[in-house]
């Protein structure tokens, strides 16, 4: 965002409040009027997909509480201090702030050199008190739709090196573990038409979905979008594949992009369930795909098909990072495997992940709806999905709290989060 040197960060543009992504927002207010200002927007319809808490403490309550907590798509902060105290603490929420996360802060002096200094350290926006809810609005909308704002959503394509080795499986778990352990909005998109098991493994019934978007390409919107989604849980919504077989599914290379475009500009993480299949639609998925999952068993079929896709998005990828690799339903008993570390180096890829073979966990699962989070949280392979959906986003896991003054105050915090 750029100004000119003559203008004043007194407030957002007067312009008509635009509505607001599908992102968490966390506040930490030091007046009751601010944060009265954000409660109010909070309520307003433009923020109905959003998910907002308004706490008090200002900078050095959010300092302490991210140090062992994720930081959400966008933390607000107000400080009534001077600007050395202001910067001095923004230094340390810096050091705790996951990446992608925005910065908006709400200040109490009027200062043009101060707004220029906080946009150097990487703060979004500041704005000047008092502010209504119009003006909330204004400024969180402008972090999202102004021009130069940058893409909301990231996306990460999962497929699979050979049929049956748990890709969708995988990808279904990781975008749950991402939703529930970084309190993130995520949206899954099934995009194996014919046989997608998304509505299964999420115990949902849609009756539409991805296939309406297909068949409707000048309709797609936010809000068209919003229609199509089954929400799974508070973070997470399934854009689901149709359960007949009453029609092919035959769609040329560009067909998706206009659903995938409008849901990155309206979800932080999109996850692209690809079908094992070679068209023109799922290169270009992959092609244009933030990062890229090859899910493969660690078998000769498997091996050589990773390598082929390897070097596939090597070549149409050249500027961005390589795939990454992980191995599923690991020690399999009687079945003779590869050795991972043989499996990697042929491919020249690190391991990302790699996934115990247990066909009761996944078999119950299964059967029962439920992803393996949500079975037996304390498994070490709800512990691998986990560090997986971090490795995949690039954030962290939890951080360990540290003792400090404002343990009482951050014990309410949590306690009024978890009610």
């Amino acid at each position: 965002m750029t100004r000119s040197a003559n203008e004043k960060p007194i407030h957002a543009e007067s312009n008509e409040p635009k509505s607001i992504p599908r992102i968490a927002i966390q506040a930490f207010c030091e007046t009751p009027e601010v944060a009265a200002s954000l409660e109010a927007a909070a309520q307003d319809r433009r923020m109905s997909r959003t998910h907002v808490k308004v706490l008090m403490g200002g900078l050095p309550a959010a300092v302490e509480f991210y140090g062992s907590a994720p930081t959400p798509n966008l933390v607000v902060v107000e400080s009534k201090g001077s600007s050395e105290d202001l910067l001095g603490h923004l230094d340390g929420l810096a050091e705790v702030c996951d990446p992608g996360t925005k910065v908006l802060v709400i200040g109490h002096v009027n200062d043009v050199l101060l707004y220029r200094e906080l946009i150097r350290r990487g703060v979004s926006e500041y704005v000047v008190a008092p502010l209504d809810l119009f003006d909330v609005l204004r400024a969180i909308g402008d972090l999202y739709h102004s021009p130069d704002a940058a893409v909301l959503g990231r996306s990460i394509a999962f497929i699979g090196a050979k049929g049956g080795c748990g890709s969708s499986t995988v990808a279904h778990n990781v975008a749950w573990s991402i939703a529930k352990t970084f309190d993130n909005d995520v949206l899954v998109a099934d995009l194996d038409l014919a046989w997608g098991t998304a509505g299964l493994d999420f115990n949902q019934d849609p009756t539409q979905g991805v296939l309406d978007a297909l068949l409707s390409p000048e309709r797609i919107d936010e809000v068209f979008l919003d229609r199509l989604l089954t929400k799974c849980s508070d973070h997470l919504s399934l854009l689901a594949a149709p359960s007949l077989l009453d029609r092919a599914y035959d769609f040329d290379d560009l067909a998706f992009d206009p659903t995938v475009e409008v849901a990155r500009g309206n979800v932080p993480v999109v996850v692209l369930d690809l079908p094992h299949q070679w068209t023109g639609w799922v290169r270009r998925q992959l092609r244009e795909a933030d990062d890229v999952v090859i899910v493969a068993t660690p078998d000769l079929a498997n091996l050589r098909n990773a390598k082929n896709l390897a070097d596939v998005l090597r070549a149409s990828r050249p500027n961005d990072a390589p795939p990454r690799l992980v191995f599923n339903q690991v020690g399999m008993p009687k079945r003779p495997e590869i050795k991972l570390e043989e499996f990697s180096k042929a491919l020249d890829l690190p391991i990302a992940s790699s996934i115990p073979f247990d066909a009761k966990l996944f078999g119950d699962a299964a059967n029962k709806g439920l992803m393996i989070g949500e079975l037996d949280a304390k498994h070490q392979v709800a512990e691998t999905f986990r560090g997986l959906a971090g490795v995949v986003t690039g954030r962290t896991e939890i951080r360990k709290a540290k003792k400090s003054p404002f343990a009482p105050l951050l014990e309410k915090i949590r306690a009024r989060k978890a009610s």
